[in-house]
């Protein structure tokens, strides 16, 4: 190959120019096929990888200024919250330590100011929707990319009593016991109690079975799955990091209540449900088991204020009337969840039953 530039004659040799190209081609298809197998977050392909943030968290940060250098909060409390309840959800908040936890609230009665007499509440993270469950709110705003931060979630309900309970103490025993999906026992004496594996043994830290004849369960130490093992109640579950990841993929966007979700969680219990779902005894508290939804908003005008022009009879009457339209509802929505998991199943045919005898 012979190349005239002005005057002078420039010879390449066209064998080492085709082996330098050759050796190109050759290093360029290994990089791609390196890259090929390097897993990207989708939608980030077309970006560099050391720009991708595909995480996040729920930290709060200055609008100026250097960035506070201090310590990253590892657990997550969110809680529903009503106003009416207060003063319950304020005795559950101190609970948690400021320096270990963030705390979000789902408000389901659109009250938000009225939670600013309380210190702790200017550094909450507040979201209001009116007349939603904390089911709807956690499949929207607890995205597992949203709270990969966290090494426990903690997705509780309002009406608990806490006075036998210390947050630190029991994330120490869930970490120690190995348990991925756990709550505290429930006093029986004091609280409203659905499941008597979720009742305290006041001779145990840590149970992880019942021994109780349950309807026509007959539960022993042969037993594998709800409701004799590997089951927690919905009001106080408390969840891994991949526990969560799990479960939040099995919230149905459309169903507001999680009813069903309970006796499936054994399979985001990340290895056997019998040893990584647990009771914690000796950290325990009460239900009260109040009706709070179906009844907190509707009795609001416009602007926010309380009708006065409602008799207290007909204010009465449409509460009660709501809270049995939602009671309706969570069996309505119990059986389309059962449905769904039964059609999935059947329809699924890469999926193994790790729980089928």
């Amino acid at each position: 190959m012979i190349f005239l530039i002005g005057n002078a004659f420039i010879t390449v040799d066209y064998k080492e120019g085709i082996a330098g190209w050759s050796s190109i081609i050759r290093l360029n298809l290994a990089k791609l096929k390196m890259c090929k197998t390097q897993l990207r977050p989708p939608g980030s392909e077309t970006l560099p990888r050391g720009i991708v943030a595909s995480t996040s968290d729920l930290e709060m940060r200055p609008l100026w200024g250097a960035k506070r250098d201090k310590k990253p909060k590892p657990n997550l409390l969110a809680m529903a919250a009503g106003i009416k309840q207060k003063e319950s959800v304020n005795k559950i908040v101190k609970k948690f330590p400021s320096s270990e936890f963030v705390v979000m609230l789902f408000h389901y009665d659109g009250s938000v100011d009225e939670w600013k007499e309380f210190e702790w509440s200017e550094t909450a993270i507040h979201i209001s929707v009116v007349n939603q469950t904390k089911w709807w709110f956690a499949k929207r705003f607890l995205h597992p990319d949203i709270v990969s931060a966290y090494s426990y979630i903690f997705l509780w309900d309002e009406d608990l009593g806490v006075d036998h309970f210390d947050a630190r103490r029991y994330v120490s025993i869930i970490k120690e016991e190995g348990l991925q999906i756990s709550q505290p026992a429930l006093d029986p004496n004091f609280s409203e109690v659905h499941h008597q594996l979720t009742s305290r043994d006041k001779k145990s830290r840590v149970h992880r079975r019942t021994y109780k004849v349950i309807g026509r369960a007959r539960c022993n130490e042969n037993s594998t799955g709800p409701p004799c093992t590997g089951f927690v109640e919905m009001m106080a579950p408390v969840f891994s990091r991949a526990a969560w990841r799990c479960t939040w993929h099995m919230i149905q966007n459309d169903l507001n209540h999680g009813w069903g979700i309970d006796f499936q969680l054994g399979y985001c219990a990340q290895g056997d449900r019998t040893k990584n779902i647990g009771i914690v005894d000796s950290e325990y508290i009460l239900h009260m088991g109040l009706p709070t939804l179906g009844g907190s908003a509707e009795n609001k005008t416009d602007s926010g204020q309380l009708n006065k022009t409602k008799t207290q009879h007909d204010s009465a009457s449409q509460i009660s009337s709501g809270r049995s339209e939602v009671k309706k509802q969570t069996y309505a929505e119990l059986e389309t969840f059962k449905h769904r998991w039964k059609n999935a199943v059947k329809n699924d045919e890469c999926w193994i039953d790790r729980f089928q005898t």
